[in-house]
């Protein structure tokens, strides 16, 4: 009988190996394998720490919510607060967990002109306002006037300031009264009496003074040890060591503990404007604030 060969369409049943070659390990299955939800829930925990660590000991976000610190910040500014400048205290962890404590870790008072955050006494939430006083400095303020150890702070009466009226800065005539007007381009803006103010140090900044107001007679007090005594740019509109704590002031000079961080720069800033239609969310960014730098010019200041 012949030799008949193999129909092309038989199928091959087996295939002899080497002895030495292993067999072809199986492949998981893709649809068998688990998702380690522990290990996932390790690592969200992880990141958040992270940011909580960074956020409380080396800086974190601000928005500034109102006029207090005009002309240098806006309602509606982001800005950077650098937490390690005076050392670390209570109020340096995100959300204020801690009770009050004294003495701060690697502490370093601020100077003179500084903006800072500070915690109230009664409340767990943050101001930000200027350093103007320092420990052992007997401050007071006769007809808007600072004056510094017996010595009148130096100012100078600059031309009147325009910043333009939006959605975050209305120009409310209760604070700013007779100040609205309609510049030559037919759009409205807050004209504002300003002084530039020269610390002894040299720091020097821009302040708003309406004229007469409460807050523009105090003292004389003594600034404590290891306390500071701040205030606010807009000099009429601002809860700070002139304003008692009943009035959601700061009290007086508050403890060096208090300081949370310095202002260093901002971010962006936003008008208020935006809707809920994306197309007006560009808009809504002011224009020449991000990256303005926070920290006061220094000037020579006379003898």
């Amino acid at each position: 009988m012949s030799d008949i060969p193999p129909s092309e369409s038989q199928a091959v049943t087996a295939i002899d190996l080497p002895e030495d070659q292993p067999a072809p390990e199986a492949q998981p299955d893709a649809k068998g394998s688990a998702v380690n939800w522990l290990h996932e829930l390790k690592s969200i925990v992880l990141l958040i720490l992270a940011v909580l660590a960074f956020h409380s000991f080396v800086a974190k976000p601000f928005y500034i919510p109102s006029e207090s610190m005009m002309p240098v910040l806006l309602t509606g500014d982001r800005l950077v607060v650098s937490k390690f400048p005076y050392g670390w205290s209570y109020v340096s962890p995100s959300f204020h967990p801690l009770p009050f404590l004294k003495g701060r870790v690697l502490g370093r008072l601020p100077e003179r002109g500084d903006i800072v955050i500070v915690s109230p006494q009664n409340r767990r939430e943050d101001y930000i306002k200027r350093v103007i006083g320092l420990p052992g400095d007997i401050v007071e303020v006769r007809g808007g006037q600072v004056i510094l150890n017996g010595v009148a702070v130096k100012q100078k009466m600059l031309k009147p300031m325009r910043l333009a009226v939006d959605g975050n800065a209305p120009c409310p005539p209760l604070q700013f009264p007779g100040a609205l007007v309609t510049g030559k381009d037919g759009k409205a803006y807050c004209e504002l009496p300003v002084r530039q103010e020269i610390l002894p140090n040299g720091k020097t900044y821009i302040t708003i003074d309406m004229g007469p107001s409460a807050l523009d007679w105090y003292g004389p007090v003594r600034v404590p040890a290891d306390h500071v005594f701040l205030m606010g740019d807009n000099r009429d509109n601002s809860a700070d060591s002139r304003a008692p704590l009943e009035e959601n002031g700061l009290g007086g000079p508050v403890p060096f503990e208090a300081i949370g961080g310095r202002a260093e720069f901002i971010t962006f800033s936003l008008d208020g404007d935006s809707t809920w239609n994306p197309m007006t969310w560009l808009h809504a960014f002011r224009s020449g604030r991000a990256g303005n730098s926070l920290r006061p010019k220094s000037v020579t200041v006379p003898e």
